[in-house]
């Protein structure tokens, strides 16, 4: 069941990005003829107004397709309808819709949860492990998924972002060093051993952590208490986010590690999800942010490739040559198709059941 709900949040997330593109397109009163989540053969197919409504064989996103694009269209080239004849603030618009909706949705999840849930009560003592790196120095000490570390050389980690950023420190610290570790495993105590690989003088062991949230909640004191918190929260995980991509650019080499594929994504949302509702939402809100920043990335079929093409068109003045843009977005679609393949496999050989099933 945990699985099926990280799938469910999923196929959410990338539909409501794709409705983002195509109300902001109607709204605009400018033609859509395709509304499809996945990419390849159409599963099922239905037509309605005018507009083609499709579910994919490969589930890695999703697309809204216009007349512009479409060879056999019978709408004439200067339609003033079609989006390519639209302003450039117009069509802007258009293509940031589908960041702008998974930023509201999340944002909106993290409120609804407040409101009608409550605001979550203090976490319980300790940090979870979410991901383990195989080859990583977290996985040669025996660490995995679901553990829960209480204490460091001893010292108690407390609760919340505050445990979690005592042990990044103490790892960052000691590259090289003993660390003894007392994790919780299934309700059984023991101690380990972690010794942190030394990466540009800081430590580092390959793993995911999270506080260690019970999914208990409490009442808020008032609505500013409730906005308040949301805000703090929603713009805590947006900055985080920001930073771990950005950290693609900075240092490619370490970060390009921790990029996950569908498959790990699902394993971690199923985690979560483990947790209770507060899991859930934390999933789900994450999630949606990831996705809003990820499209924002000016790299070739996502939307900030192709808010880029628009900029430079609005500087030359004149559209990019469609062979340009065609090249351009071809190459991105066999870049996504070849890294979702090699993620997939990846995090598919790296899932813990698999892991499992070999040892025995």
């Amino acid at each position: 069941m945990n699985v099926f709900a990280a799938l469910t949040v999923l196929a959410l997330l990338i539909i409501i990005h794709e409705a983002g593109h195509f109300l902001a397109a109607t709204a605009q009163g400018i033609r859509v003829n395709g509304f499809s989540i996945g990419f390849g053969p159409a599963l099922i197919k239905r037509q309605r107004r005018g507009v083609t409504y499709a579910l994919r064989v490969l589930p890695l996103g999703g697309f809204v397709s216009f007349p512009d694009d479409d060879e056999n269209s019978e709408i004439p080239p200067d339609d003033p309808d079609l989006l390519r004849n639209r302003p450039i603030r117009q069509r802007a618009l258009v293509i940031c819709a589908g960041v702008m909706a998974n930023l509201l949705l999340a944002w909106l999840v993290l409120m609804g949860q407040a409101v009608m849930i409550g605001l979550p009560s203090q976490p319980d003592p300790g940090v979870i492990v979410v991901a383990v790196q195989p080859g990583e120095a977290a996985a040669a000490a025996g660490l995995a998924a679901g553990d829960r570390i209480l204490s460091v050389d001893g010292n108690e980690l407390g609760r919340g972002q505050e445990a979690i950023q005592a042990l990044v420190s103490q790892i960052k610290e000691s590259p090289g060093s003993k660390i003894h570790l007392d994790r919780v495993r299934s309700g059984q105590r023991s101690k380990i051993l972690l010794i942190p690989a030394e990466q540009q003088g800081n430590g580092r062991v390959g793993a995911q952590l999270q506080a260690n949230v019970t999914g208990k909640t409490r009442r808020a004191q008032g609505p500013g208490e409730v906005l308040n918190h949301v805000d703090s929260q929603f713009i805590s995980l947006l900055s985080r986010t920001v930073k771990g991509y950005s950290g693609l650019i900075t240092d490619f080499a370490t970060t390009a590690q921790q990029v996950s594929g569908p498959v790990k994504i699902v394993e971690m949302g199923a985690q979560l999800t483990s947790q209770g509702s507060s899991g859930l939402v934390l999933f789900a809100a994450l999630l949606s942010i990831n996705l809003a920043v990820l499209n924002a990335i000016p790299l070739p079929l996502l939307d900030g490739g192709q808010l880029l093409l628009l900029l430079l068109e609005g500087v030359r003045g004149r559209p990019i040559p469609e062979r340009i843009q065609m090249a351009f977005m071809q190459s991105g679609f066999f870049l996504l198709v070849g890294l979702s393949v090699v993620l997939i496999v990846r995090d598919t050989t790296q899932l813990s059941v698999v892991q499992q099933l070999i040892g025995h």
